[in-house]
C-alpha cells in the first residue's frame, strides 16, 4: 500500500509535467512542497534534550537526541496562487531509516515570530514538537501561512490553507528526510491544540480522503479545537461562555482575516465600531502581540462590534455565513481510522460543545471524547498532549 501511494503521487507529478510539455513557451509552475531554504536550528543529544524540555516544563522520557529545521516551502494562497511558508521539522537522532510522522499543529497567535519555526521567546510550541521527536518522531509543525517567515499575514482558522500549509510542509519534510538517506511513513499521526485542533482535524479529513497523494492518516488527536464557529463559537463569544478578553481577539482576528478571502465588508466601519474600525486592521499585522491587540480594542463584543455584525455573529448570511461554511465542516467525515477528542468543561476560550458537536459530526464508533475536566484553555494542552504521546506511542510506535 505505501509503494502504492508513491507511485500514484508520481504518477500525479508526472502527469502535470506532461501536460505542460506542448507549451515550451510557460514555465512549469513551482512544486508545492519544493524547499526553498533549509536552516539548521538545533542538533543535541539525548541529555541536552531532555534539559531543553525540563527548562520548558515539558516532562516526558526522552528516547534519543534530536535534529531541528526550518524549512521554507512552497504552498499555494488561500486564492490558489503560488507562495510560501515555513515550518518547524524535528528529526530523531535514531538509526531508524523509516520514520513515522506526527504532525503538530499549533494554536492562535498572532505575532509571525511566535512561529514554531522562529520562536525563540517562550518556545512552548516548538518545544512540544521536540518533545515528539525525542519520542523517536519525525515531527513537523507548520507555520501556518503569513506566521513565521512567511510573507504577507494570517488567515486566522480557515480550513483549506491550515490544510494546505501543513500538507506541504509533510511534502518538504519527506525530501528533507530524503536528503539524509531516510523516508517518511506514509500514515500520519496528526495532534494539535486550540486553533490547532482545528486544523488538525481539517488536515486528517483530507489526509483520510485520500486528497493529499502520497499521505494518509493513522490516528488523529485534536484538542480544544473551535470546530463549529457558527453554532458554538461565535454565540460562546456574544453570549458570555467566552471570556471577553479572548471573544474581542477570536472575534476581530477572524473577521480581519476572513475580509481579505470573502470580502465581508467594504469599510471597516461597516464591521467595527469607531474608534476601532481605524486601527483593527493594522493591528493583525503580524507585528502586534495579543496584549496589545486586546488593550487596543473594546472590552466587549457588544462594544467593539456594530449591529448588524453582531447579528451576522449569530445569524451568518452572504459573505459571513461563506465564510463560516469555509471553516466549519472539518468534523462532517465519518473516520476509519481512531479519532480521539479531548476537551475540557473548563475551557473559557474555546468552550467544551465544540467538541461534543464534532464528536456527533463524526458519527463513527471509531471517535471518541475524552472529557478533561474542569482545566483552563491552556490547561487542556498540557493535560492531553503527554496523553496523546502514550496513546501514540503503544498504537503507533514509533520505528
Amino acid at each position: 500500500m505505501d509503494r502504492l501511494r508513491r507511485c500514484l503521487a508520481a504518477v500525479v507529478v508526472l502527469l502535470g509535467a506532461a501536460a505542460g510539455c506542448g507549451n515550451t513557451d510557460r514555465a512549469a509552475p513551482p512544486a508545492r512542497g519544493e524547499i526553498v531554504s533549509t536552516t539548521p536550528l538545533m542538533s543535541l543529544p539525548p541529555e541536552q534534550t531532555a534539559t531543553l524540555l525540563a527548562d520548558g516544563g515539558i516532562r516526558t522520557p526522552v528516547r534519543n537526541g534530536v535534529d531541528a529545521f526550518r524549512l521554507e516551502y512552497r504552498t499555494i494562497t488561500p486564492q490558489g496562487e503560488p507562495t510560501t511558508a515555513s515550518g518547524l521539522v524535528v528529526l530523531p537522532r535514531t538509526d531508524a531509516r523509516r520514520l513515522r510522522v506526527i504532525s503538530y499543529e499549533h494554536g492562535t497567535m498572532t505575532l509571525k515570530s511566535d512561529a514554531p519555526s522562529v520562536d525563540t521567546r517562550n518556545l512552548s510550541e516548538r518545544l512540544r514538537t521536540v518533545a515528539f521527536a525525542a519520542a523517536g518522531y519525525a515531527a513537523t509543525a507548520p507555520d501556518y501561512l503569513g506566521l513565521g517567515n512567511g510573507p504577507g499575514t494570517h488567515p486566522y482558522t480557515h480550513a483549506a490553507s491550515e490544510t494546505s500549509a501543513s500538507a506541504d510542509l509533510l511534502r518538504a519534510a519527506d525530501s528533507l528526510a530524503a536528503q539524509q538517506r531516510r523516508e517518511l511513513d506514509p500514515e500520519v499521526l496528526v495532534t494539535g491544540f486550540s486553533q490547532g485542533g482545528h486544523a488538525a482535524m481539517a488536515l486528517g479529513k483530507a489526509l483520510h480522503a485520500g486528497t493529499i497523494p502520497g499521505f494518509g492518516v493513522a490516528a488523529l488527536a485534536p484538542v480544544s479545537g473551535p470546530y463549529d464557529l457558527q453554532h458554538v463559537q461565535a454565540p460562546a463569544a456574544l453570549d458570555g461562555r467566552v471570556v471577553p478578553g479572548a471573544a474581542v481577539l477570536f472575534l476581530s482576528y477572524w473577521l480581519t482575516s476572513m475580509n481579505r478571502i470573502h470580502q465581508l465588508y467594504d469599510d471597516p466601519a461597516e464591521a467595527f465600531q469607531q474608534p476601532y474600525a481605524d486601527k483593527v486592521e493594522e493591528l493583525f499585522d503580524g507585528f502586534h502581540n495579543e496584549i496589545t491587540i486586546v488593550t487596543s480594542l473594546a472590552t466587549t463584543p457588544a462594544q467593539l462590534l456594530t449591529p448588524r455584525f453582531l447579528q451576522l455573529a449569530t445569524e451568518p448570511t452572504g459573505a459571513v455565513a461563506a465564510a463560516i461554511a469555509e471553516s466549519d465542516g472539518t468534523c462532517d467525515w465519518k473516520p476509519r481510522v481512531p479519532v480521539r477528542l479531548y476537551a475540557s468543561h473548563g475551557d473559557r476560550a474555546v468552550p467544551y460543545p465544540n467538541a461534543e458537536h464534532c464528536l456527533q459530526a463524526l458519527g463513527s464508533d471509531n471517535a471518541t471524547l475524552r472529557d478533561l475536566g474542569e482545566v483552563d484553555h491552556a490547561g487542556s494542552a498540557r493535560t492531553a498532549l503527554p496523553e496523546i504521546l502514550d496513546w501514540f506511542q503503544h498504537q503507533f510506535p514509533p520505528s
